[in-house]
């Protein structure tokens, strides 16, 4: 039986993963800083794979995708492949939130109030009945 965290990734892309946490990005690098204090007490992984692709950061006790992307997610098919796979995701649960690496450098506690926000919501919606 899969793993349900990792939907049947394929060896290869524990490999892959590997590589892209090696060499991540500097906006990658903030919000890692950020999310590995396990901000509200909830545990993110990055680079971590699930089915056919690899999520930059997930919180698998609350089924939360962060992205991170780059200037190459504003080309037309790159942004069609992204409404593609954040579709897959959601059909499995997962809700994805994405973020741009100029706001994650300019302005990052922008950035981590809005997860703050994010995940406070989800922790509501969590608890009720």
């Amino acid at each position: 039986m899969a793993n349900k965290m990792h939907n049947g990734a394929i060896k290869s892309m524990y490999q892959r993963a590997r590589e892209l946490r090696n060499n991540s990005t500097h906006a990658e690098i903030i919000l890692w800083g950020y999310l590995k204090a396990k901000p509200l007490g909830y545990k993110f992984r990055r680079q971590h794979p699930y089915a056919i692709y690899i999520l930059d950061f997930y919180c698998h006790s609350l089924k939360l995708c962060i992205e991170v992307d780059g200037n190459i997610h504003t080309i037309k098919d790159v942004k069609e492949n992204d409404l593609i796979r954040q579709k897959h995701l959601e059909d499995d649960g997962i809700k994805v939130i994405r973020f741009e690496n100029s706001n994650l450098v300019e302005k990052p506690e922008l950035v981590f109030k809005e997860i703050e926000s994010i995940l406070q919501t989800l922790t509501n919606e969590d608890k009720r009945p």
